[in-house]
């Protein structure tokens, strides 16, 4: 081997062997760690050369890389503010709420206004993994009513307005718009993603409530919903995707819905994507589908058959079906992006039962076939999942938001938050403007290899000359949880370029970082 060879090569190996695990946030079992921050001691976790493997061994594989993930995050639906208050002014109680290292106070007026800091400070705050906070980054909002609602409407409620003369953006609460705006101004990389529940009744039998679009009004739909796209362009409200219609095969006589076959989403696709080249829009995706896994094989597939040059991808639910299905999808239009935008918590369900089939079929496993995006349904809803849209039958039950609201002022994050922080934390852009994580290959292998899920990611940077970062995400379920209750910790070692980590992970979810050229 020539000298200038021999220097190469012992510099990179040199890199690899100083690289090293030095951060690390954790959700345990007990929660007796909560989205913790710690650094291990006393030393980081080295990657050193080789030696026998740990019950399970994680294999990283970064010649492998697949979808940029965009973010995680839920829907704004009903329980929303009217105003903020500015705490400097008012002489209400306060409440400290605290945000990672720092504290923010402010006044006790309401839960709705509570709920507003919590969503601009507590939860989205900023998506540099410099923050210590979750960096929730992609938002889903109904344009018009839905089932959390708190009245049936659409933005042009005027019977047979085809040429859309009365369309009205403002139909839809302020605090839509306000509650938005106070986030992208903490948030600038917000995505905003919307769809409808239901055209407007007129659209269909006179009523949004289930039914089908008259074939008629395709057109006037495109239309409507190019509308709605400058509407919130108009509030300052940038729109980073937008679907046809929430799922089309689903038309429910209690609260807003609309069956929707095939060929109908895949004519008004046509025509808004040509209306939205020609008015600025033609950064905006178009999602189609919006619907549960069960179907992945049939409707999204047709839909790019009649259709896949109007749409940028499809998404998923997790009503019925199986997150595997996604791969009936991917495996025929691997060029197409996939998200997941909706799955809730029900009350009264199992704490733990939930964060290891959330992480396992949405914030590892669906991104492990192949989404670019993880969203629960509410954001925020109260103890009783309440508000619902008055007579729907929608949440038997009852939905769990993602944070819940009481009436004394009080908050709490939900499992769902957990689940989605840890995953959040491992994509996050690494500089200011960076780029957004990316999924790489990875295995598990080792007598304990059923014990762990794992996903694993690498986060470009601005300057050609930093390192990226590699995380992964890792959930450990090993409970014994069907026979008898024994929650036990596996040590694992981590594969990397030729070197080896070492680390037991707890019962729980945990999210390591390091750093490589």
């Amino acid at each position: 081997m020539r000298p200038a060879l021999i220097i190469v090569f012992l510099g990179l190996l040199t890199a690899v062997a100083s690289q090293q695990i030095w951060d690390i946030w954790q959700t345990t079992w007990d929660r007796e760690k909560l989205f913790t921050y710690f650094q291990p001691t006393p030393d980081p976790l080295n990657f050193v050369s080789p030696g026998a493997i740990g019950s399970a061994d994680i294999v990283i594989d970064d010649s492998s890389v697949y979808q940029t993930i965009y973010g995680f995050g839920a829907s704004l639906d009903g329980f929303l503010p009217a105003s903020v208050i500015d705490p400097s002014t008012s002489k209400s109680p306060r409440i400290r709420i605290a945000t990672g290292s720092s504290w923010t106070i402010f006044s006790i007026v309401s839960p709705s206004v509570l709920h507003s800091e919590l969503l601009k400070v507590g939860l989205l705050l900023t998506v540099t993994d410099g923050a210590d906070s979750a960096g929730f980054s992609y938002i889903r909002v109904p344009l018009g009513a839905s089932d959390f609602s708190a009245k049936t409407y659409s933005y042009d409620d005027t019977s047979g307005d085809t040429n859309l003369n009365n369309f009205n953006i403002g139909a839809a609460p302020s605090y839509v718009f306000s509650t938005l705006s106070d986030i992208l101004s903490i948030n600038q990389w917000l995505r905003v993603h919307v769809v409808p529940w239901s055209p407007p009744g007129w659209m269909k039998s006179g009523t949004m409530d289930g039914g089908s679009l008259n074939t008629a009004y395709i057109s006037t739909m495109a239309n409507y919903l190019l509308k709605s796209l400058q509407g919130f362009q108009s509030k300052g409200i940038p729109i980073y995707a937008i679907s046809i219609q929430n799922e089309p095969e689903n038309s429910n006589p209690t609260y807003p819905t609309c069956s929707m076959p095939v060929s109908t989403e895949a004519q008004i696709g046509v025509a808004l994507r040509s209306l939205m080249n020609s008015n600025g829009f033609g950064n905006t995706k178009i999602i189609g589908y919006e619907h549960n896994w069960v179907d992945a094989a049939n409707y999204p597939v047709q839909l790019m058959q009649q259709a896949g040059s109007a749409f940028d991808g499809v998404s998923f639910h997790c009503y019925q079906g199986s997150v595997s299905d996604q791969a009936e999808f991917t495996s025929q239009y691997p060029n197409k992006e996939v998200f997941f935008t909706e799955c809730t918590g029900m009350l009264g369900s199992d704490w733990w039962s939930d964060l290891k089939w959330y992480m396992d079929n949405l914030f590892i496993g669906s991104l492990n076939y192949g989404s670019s995006a993880g969203l629960m349904w509410n954001l925020a809803l109260d103890g009783n999942g309440n508000p619902l849209l008055p007579g729907t039958n929608s949440c038997g039950g009852g939905c769990r938001g993602v944070v819940q609201i009481n009436n004394d002022g009080s908050w709490s994050v939900n499992q769902e938050f957990y689940a989605m922080a840890q995953a959040s934390k491992a994509i996050l852009p690494r500089d200011e403007g960076g780029p957004w994580g990316q999924r790489i290959g990875v295995s598990v292998g080792g007598s304990l290899s059923w014990a762990l899920v794992v996903g694993a990611y690498v986060t470009g940077r601005v300057s050609s000359t930093d390192w990226y970062r590699y995380s992964i995400v890792v959930l450990n379920w090993d409970d014994s949880a069907s026979t008898t209750w024994n929650p036990q910790p596996v040590e694992a070692t981590i594969e990397f370029r030729g070197m080896q980590a070492t680390y037991t992970f707890p019962v729980g979810i945990t999210t390591l970082w390091w750093y490589a050229p």
